[in-house]
């Protein structure tokens, strides 16, 4: 697989580009998951040509369209901002985003639960950043997250896999469209589409079932559509133990009454969360090899992301 590219926030890879010359470097970000990934980084205020450092900027009014004005001064910087912010997504449409790391809590970057300031100085935290807003309009299908929110455990590995899912989905989409192309990313992709919805596994299977129907560029928008939804969805330690429990039944003729008995505890382990899902993952693996399952060997659910990450050891 190529690079992943990702639009993030230029002050969490370390540039002292905020509004008091200062940065946010995230070291996750920049050295751990930034080994497998190009950031493309972007800064509202400096490209919409503000210094740095500048007095520094918040929402006001209503959170519905809030007016982005500066602290001290009081100046509208709104139409400024929302007159680039419509510009830069569409130069970024270029770029083949597979997702976007915002700055959580900025007026211009932040993509929930900012600050907006009432009438009488009170803030409620109801606001999306300018340019958050505008970017996620712009392309609704993406991954997005912001760098706070990435240090819940569930929600880092669920962006995660969704920004490695849709790189495999796009050089699906490089190709030439073919049915048995969609046939096989479905497949291969079963099991981690059952982790986060049963519902949508089965409008999918469906889809793909009838796909031949209808026009290919249609099946294809439209499977496209269905698995971002359904990966926005989280996973659960039940969802996961379904699946689990799924792969345990290729081995039902293999297995010893006491592996199945070890793999069984082990998986209600996980359920009841004693254990991250890396445990009952590991030995499903090792059963995958010994007994050369080949159907199971073809599941991203086992490794949708480098192992090195170690996502899943703390879900």
């Amino acid at each position: 697989m190529e690079r992943i590219k990702l639009g993030i926030s230029t002050c969490l890879l370390g540039e002292r580009i905020r509004y008091d010359g200062g940065h946010k470097l995230d070291r996750f970000l920049r050295d751990t998951l930034g080994q497998y990934v190009d950031y493309v980084p972007v800064c509202p205020e400096v490209e919409c040509g503000l210094p740095v450092p500048r007095e520094s900027m918040h929402l006001e009014g209503n959170p519905a369209s809030p007016r982005l004005v500066t602290s001290r001064t009081h100046q509208d910087m709104t139409e400024r901002m929302i007159q680039w912010a419509k510009k830069r997504v569409i130069e970024l449409e270029k770029e083949d985003l597979c997702g976007f790391i915002f700055k959580s809590d900025s007026p211009s970057s932040g993509m929930e639960r900012v600050r907006v300031y009432n009438e009488k100085g009170m803030p409620v935290k109801k606001g999306i950043g300018i340019f958050a807003k505008i970017f996620m309009e712009h392309f609704p299908l993406l991954p997005v997250e912001d760098e706070g929110r990435l240090h819940d455990p569930k929600l880092r590995e669920n962006f995660i896999e969704r920004i490695f899912t849709l790189k495999r989905w796009r050089e699906v989409l490089a190709e030439k469209p073919k049915l048995g192309n969609l046939v096989k990313f479905h497949t291969q992709h079963k099991f981690l589409i059952l982790s986060h919805s049963p519902k949508h596994e089965q409008s999918m299977g469906r889809l793909v079932a009838k796909a031949k129907e209808m026009a290919l560029k249609q099946a294809f928008e439209k499977y496209q559509g269905l698995l971002m939804e359904a990966l926005k969805l989280k996973t659960t330690p039940k969802k996961h133990a379904n699946v689990l429990m799924h792969m345990m039944g290729y081995f039902k003729e293999q297995l010893s009454s006491d592996e199945k008995q070890e793999l069984l505890e082990i998986i209600d382990h996980y359920r009841k969360e004693y254990v991250p899902l890396i445990v009952p993952i590991t030995l499903i693996q090792h059963y995958v090899r010994k007994y050369n399952s080949l159907y199971l060997k073809e599941q991203i659910y086992l490794h949708p992301h480098p192992l090195e990450l170690q996502l899943r050891n703390h879900v």
